[in-house]
């Protein structure tokens, strides 16, 4: 299990996103996004890997990825898949709690 680092970041994020005129499904789609970028980070970390090395091993761009972490872009699923297989990871579809 991952532990939240940012917890004030996140808090900050819930009362934020209290203000926003956006439907539940928007919202759960922004958290699922949120939720798979940290996971994303925590990995690499965990690796103890810088984002250059990361993204070697992925075959992917640095700056990509570091776009990715920032979630100013969105990957398409190849794309996550070409990050995660290498890596020993795999997407998986669960419902939502």
């Amino acid at each position: 299990m991952m532990k939240n680092t940012n917890f004030r970041h996140s808090k900050d994020w819930e009362k934020f996103k209290d203000t926003l005129e956006l439907s539940r499904e928007e919202l759960a789609e922004i958290d699922l996004k949120v939720e798979l970028m940290g996971k994303l980070i925590a990995i690499r970390k965990e690796l103890g890997l810088t984002q250059s090395e990361f993204a070697q091993k992925c075959n992917i761009k640095q700056e990509y990825l570091a776009r990715i972490e920032k979630s100013k872009t969105s990957p398409q699923i190849d794309t996550l898949l070409k990050i995660l297989l290498p890596l020993g990871y795999k997407l998986d579809i669960v419902p939502l709690q």
